[in-house]
């Protein structure tokens, strides 16, 4: 399961630290051919959703890592899995129907909530 952990956990943090990075440091026009929906969200809600991901994949990894505080690990779980709930609706409420992405990671997230509970 430890192996499983960290392949999954692994693979969030990797998209989540990106996604969020590039929330954070680009401005509107660079985020929007691959995220449509900024035109429809102010950028301080952009910004804080990128903090979000930064602190969300710091705390899938850091926790199991130092051994301090391992119950973060399942809690970021839960909240990239609130998130993506979230995100689908947000496009699906646009009018985007693809969210294959948002499934896809809601799925892992999810998978991830339950490794996590299991090695603590």
């Amino acid at each position: 399961m430890n192996v499983a952990y960290w392949i999954a956990a692994g693979l969030l943090a990797a998209f989540y630290l990106y996604g969020g990075a590039l929330k954070v440091i680009r401005d509107q026009d660079g985020l929007r051919p691959m995220m449509a929906w900024v035109d429809r969200v102010p950028m301080p809600v952009v910004r804080a959703v990128g903090v979000v991901e930064l602190l969300g994949a710091a705390g899938l990894l850091l926790p199991p890592l130092t051994g301090v505080a391992p119950w973060l690990a399942p809690a970021a779980a839960v909240g990239f899995v609130v998130l993506q709930i979230g995100a689908t609706g947000v496009h699906l409420r646009l009018g985007h129907r693809e969210v294959a992405l948002n499934l896809t990671l809601l799925a892992t997230a999810a998978v991830t909530v339950w490794l996590a509970t299991t090695w603590l």
